[in-house]
């Protein structure tokens, strides 16, 4: 389906990179459209490129209606590789 999904920063990388992390996946993505961005900062996720910064409360909030559609597994085997 490829939704913008929330995660949270856990290190920045050289290069306009950072990984990021939800429900135990990590991912290396791109943060090159966002002006700054630190460790601990949340991110709404999209095809490797983090979008925008959120709240924590949204994200939580998105993450939490995203489970009740049931579409948050799938969203997570698809960033996973089938994975999760």
């Amino acid at each position: 389906m490829c939704l913008a999904i929330p995660a949270i920063v856990t290190a920045l990388e050289d290069g306009d990179m950072a990984v990021v992390a939800l429900e135990g996946i990590k991912k290396r993505i791109s943060v090159a459209l966002l002006d700054e961005i630190e460790v601990g900062d949340y991110v709404l996720v999209h095809v490797g490129y983090a979008l925008h910064k959120v709240s924590p409360e949204e994200a939580e909030r998105t993450l939490q209606l995203m489970a009740e559609a049931g579409i948050l597994k799938e969203e997570l085997e698809e960033i996973s590789g089938g994975a999760a």
